[in-house]
């Protein structure tokens, strides 16, 4: 089986690849070749045996999408996107990466397709950010995507594409919309919701950290581990299941920001709480007065997706893949 990683060099993608590669195969095949692309070339993965291919490239510029799958991959992991801060900062980015670098990605199978029969395995990374206020007490599959952020429209944008590359026969196509990924490893980035790690992972460590906006703020998240488990479900799962509506909400936890704090007291103490510093944001505050607090995910639960219960356990997963099992500072 060969398998491409679009956005391999980014966490998720990187966390894919070792997991892939640990595994050495995907429902059951053999791994026999991975493509590993991004816009800074991806490392080349340890202990894997087959055939590596890694570049540095940027699927929005026209021509790079039909050469990224010309060895014609079994299994695509799409992955790559600007964040959700930085798409709402820069328009013409935003629109030019997360949606124009996809929809080339789409156009390049159905050609490739055209020319001889292909019919790859596409896993989308989608977001909750699809959906807009005002919001049920928890959004079912039946709730409408409303976004009201550029990066959520262009995400239900790829969305709505996927679906239809799907059902015309193009490619056989999943969108999976993931809950915020904490506890993010590695530095801050530019995502509006970055804080929502930045206050647990650096005071694991004794660093200091700023929360922008008030306890009270309630969000939808998963650990790193159960996103990986939601992509690698994604590549193997029977898609006829789910018709011809294929973007899916992932399961996750809905948690205040004062519930984080509590379960990183409960794990690290008051000391690790104590470094947290209270800067409210007013831009940071009304983007995430938009966003998605709780889910009813039962279309997923059913289908074999599975993620944390409780904050503490994505703590304590964090400590365990990030920090050795030890906390520091």
């Amino acid at each position: 089986m060969h398998i491409l990683i679009i956005g391999a060099a980014g966490m998720v993608g990187r966390k894919l690849t070792q997991r892939l590669v640990a595994d050495g195969a995907l429902g059951g095949t053999p791994i026999t070749a991975l493509t590993l692309v991004d816009v800074v070339a991806p490392a080349h993965p340890a202990g894997f045996h087959g055939t590596v291919n890694t570049s540095a490239e940027d699927l929005s510029e026209h021509g790079v999408a039909a050469q990224t799958i010309r060895d014609r991959p079994d299994v695509i992991f799409h992955l790559a996107a600007i964040v959700s801060g930085e798409a709402e900062a820069d328009f013409d980015k935003g629109y030019r990466i997360n949606l124009d670098g996809t929809r080339y990605l789409f156009e390049a199978i159905r050609q490739a397709g055209l020319a001889r029969p292909y019919f790859p395995r596409v896993v989308f990374t989608s977001s909750i950010a699809v959906f807009g206020a005002p919001f049920p007490d928890a959004i079912g599959d039946e709730f409408f995507t409303t976004p009201l952020t550029s990066y959520g429209t262009q995400k239900a944008i790829d969305e709505l594409l996927l679906s239809d590359y799907s059902r015309k026969g193009f490619f056989d196509g999943i969108a999976i919309r993931l809950p915020t990924i904490c506890i993010r490893p590695g530095l801050p980035n530019k995502a509006a919701s970055g804080f929502f790690s930045n206050i647990l992972r650096e005071p694991l460590v004794g660093k200091e950290a700023v929360l922008p906006v008030s306890e009270d703020v309630r969000h939808w998240h998963a650990s790193p581990r159960a996103a990986i488990g939601f992509l690698i479900h994604a590549a193997t799962l029977d898609l006829g299941v789910l018709g011809w509506r294929r973007a899916i909400s992932m399961p996750g936890l809905s948690a205040t920001v004062g519930e984080q704090i509590a379960a990183l007291r409960k794990i690290a103490g008051d000391k690790a709480v104590a470094l947290i510093r209270r800067e409210p944001d007013p831009t940071i505050i009304k983007i995430v007065a938009g966003w998605a607090r709780n889910f009813d995910t039962a279309r997923a639960k059913q289908l074999g997706f599975v993620a944390e219960t409780s904050f503490e356990q994505i703590i304590r997963a964090h400590i365990e893949d990030e920090l050795g099992g030890k906390l520091g500072g």
